[in-house]
């Protein structure tokens, strides 16, 4: 009976020491070497954008703008986000997730109904003008792409605010967006990270 249980603690020891190389260090080292191939390394590391040598941000995170002047706002902005302390505000980004609310709640009507206004009011259009996208919440509370309706009902405001001429605007616009995967699997979505920061360096001299 000893003997039975030297073998199988010897076993055990084993198999332990065993699992603990293969799990604890050569499958990290073996998927961190995966992820310094080029071509990969970028999402690796957050897909960061950066503008100068500067870290302005993620293409894969979205944080709705805060405009000093709510009045003079020169922003396109994202989606809502259920962790927002505000019905508009930016996402809170120590977390992130959906509202979880079933589509009967009446605090996610309330919720919808009041982005709507507030947007319509933003933008100056009729309330049923604003897509569905600009008045519910992603999945994460932080995702970065909007629909071309939703850009396409800012660029009056941000061209205005920016002295930018509508038709540049719109151009930057549709640089920024992305068609279906494959041409057929899922929208067309444009980055509001990126649309942004183009517009940003437009506004420069020479932009």
């Amino acid at each position: 009976m000893l003997s039975t249980l030297r073998r199988q603690t010897g076993t055990g020891l084993r198999l332990l020491i065993l699992l603990t190389l293969l799990c604890g260090i050569v499958y990290p080292l073996v998927v961190w070497g995966v992820s310094r191939i080029p071509g990969l390394s970028g999402g690796a590391e957050g897909s960061l954008v950066t503008r100068n040598g500067t870290v302005v941000g993620s293409s894969v995170i979205g944080v709705d703008p805060v405009p000093a002047d709510p009045a003079a706002d020169p922003y396109f902005h994202t989606r809502p986000a259920a962790s927002s302390e505000d019905v508009l505000g930016p996402a809170d980004t120590r977390t992130s997730g959906g509202s979880n609310e079933a589509g009967d709640s009446q605090d996610l009507l309330d919720a919808v109904s009041r982005r709507r206004a507030l947007i319509a009011q933003r933008e100056g259009v009729p309330p049923e003008t604003v897509p569905t996208d600009a008045v519910t919440a992603s999945a994460s509370g932080l995702d970065p792409d909007i629909s071309p309706a939703y850009a396409a009902l800012q660029v009056d405001r941000v061209a205005r605010v920016t002295g930018l001429p509508v038709g540049r605007v719109r151009d930057l616009v549709a640089q920024a967006t992305d068609g279906r995967i494959l041409g057929f699997l899922g929208e067309p979505t444009v980055n509001v990270t990126g649309l942004n920061l183009a517009v940003a360096a437009a506004q420069r001299p020479g932009g």
